[in-house]
């Protein structure tokens, strides 16, 4: 007998796993279209992110102009991801019937469009305006982009693919806020918004032209009542409520120290140029190495003691930074940002983990979550700042990560206490 055929018998199924290997025409690494996909959804998430943190940290020159306070000038981040926590949900419904490309496309079209518009805003009430309809329409982004890549690549390949748009996001953060920080040193805030406006421009175009076509979309009717369902499954399920509230109080923090920090280094006793003011943000590289090391924390110390971890550092943080010294103030950034990116990643792989139905909806409450919790922290932040000074800031901080280890202790004793009634019943039915 030829050896093909004995290897044939010897494993019934090796003919089967060929076929379906050799049918599946998603997109994995060295295939048609891979990089270009990769390399698409990478500057998406560059101008996404680019865009919606754009005035952060520009906000004391903000202040200074139109002649507002921390709080006030704080709306215009506020403002924009608030708005794209409350769209969010919705528009991933809409790519259900018209396709993950099509918005995508058109998101980006219409924050780009108001992305050139900003820099020419007349008082601060336009400007805020401008901003909350730019995070409205940049909504269409990150679940579309996440069903897209479930969709057209092989799973595989996936956690590859996403690495690469979140990564995307980090760099479009960092980019943004520290270019923008060094041309509006010698320019001013209006040319640094516009800047980051014609980068965007540059990476949606280029966006558009190299994504590949979908090959695996099925349009789908809108359901509003099946939607609904499933939303509401997922609010009912206490462990996801925990996780969305973990998530929403890490960011609450993140946004919080990164809306004021402007104003506590140009202010004495730093008294720091804007533009190395902007360049603070590279810690934000920081997140990248954390983010990655959570997989590795949550295997050795289970879900919760990840949390616990990363809530006590980003603590830590939070109280180096008091200190008046700017290696220091740095050094509590690192953690801060460390702590969060840990936290993070812990609570959104979490939730896809846990729903077992409606994964989409279920990571699409999550970011809705998470960004409340970014436009909370910015506004509240602010006003912290204005009450209390920085100081201020950090007792709000403080008090939003004693929430995180309340919640999460809460989760320890509710896991115990099913533990318990689950070996009773045991016991009983024996």
């Amino acid at each position: 007998m030829p050896a093909a055929s004995s290897r044939a018998i010897a494993s019934p199924n090796a003919v089967a796993e060929a076929d379906v290997s050799f049918s599946d025409t998603r997109m994995s690494p060295g295939g048609p279209g891979y990089r270009r996909m990769s390399f698409a959804l990478f500057l998406a998430g560059v101008a996404t992110f680019a865009l919606l943190y754009s005035t952060q940290a520009l906000l004391p020159l903000v202040s200074g102009e139109f002649g507002a306070s921390a709080s006030a000038a704080s709306w215009t981040v506020s403002g924009a991801t608030g708005a794209l926590a409350l769209c969010v949900l919705p528009l991933s419904a809409l790519s259900e019937r018209f396709g993950r490309r099509t918005l995508m496309t058109a998101s980006l079209t219409v924050a780009v469009t108001i992305g050139l518009l900003v820099p020419f805003a007349p008082n601060l009430g336009v400007l805020i305006g401008l901003r909350v309809l730019q995070g409205a329409a940049l909504a269409g982004l990150p679940a579309s982009a996440m069903a897209y890549l479930a969709e057209e690549v092989r799973p595989k390949a996936l956690v590859t693919a996403i690495g690469l748009f979140v990564a995307g996001n980090s760099v479009g953060g960092m980019s943004g806020r520290v270019i923008g920080g060094w041309i509006a040193q010698e320019w001013g805030w209006r040319a640094a918004v516009g800047t980051i406006g014609v980068i965007a421009v540059v990476c949606a175009a280029a966006f558009r032209a190299l994504l590949p076509a979908p090959r695996h979309f099925t349009p789908g009717s809108l359901r509003p009542r099946a939607l609904a369902r499933t939303v509401g499954g997922h609010l009912a399920n206490p462990l996801l409520r925990r996780l969305y509230v973990i998530g929403a109080l890490f960011m609450l923090v993140f946004g919080a120290v990164y809306t004021v920090i402007g104003y506590r280094l140009t202010a004495a006793p730093f008294s720091l140029p804007q533009g190395i003011v902007g360049s603070i943000f590279l810690v934000y590289l920081v997140g990248t190495v954390s983010s990655a090391a959570a997989g590795r924390l949550v295997a050795r110390l289970g879900r919760r003691g990840t949390l616990y971890l990363a809530a006590s550092t980003t603590t830590a943080g939070l109280l180096l930074a008091l200190v008046p010294r700017l290696p220091v103030v740095l050094l509590g950034l690192v953690l801060i940002t460390a702590g969060f990116f840990a936290g993070h990643a812990t609570a959104s792989s979490s939730v896809s983990h846990t729903a077992t139905h409606g994964r989409a909806q279920a990571s699409a409450l999550y970011q809705s979550a998470y960004y409340i919790g970014s436009s909370v922290g910015s506004a509240v932040g602010a006003v912290a700042f204005h009450a209390g000074g920085w100081a201020g800031t950090v007792g709000l901080g403080v008090a939003a990560v004693l929430g995180v280890v309340a919640i999460t202790l809460w989760g320890t004793c509710a896991a115990r206490s099913q533990r318990r009634r689950t070996a009773v019943g045991v016991v009983t039915a024996s």
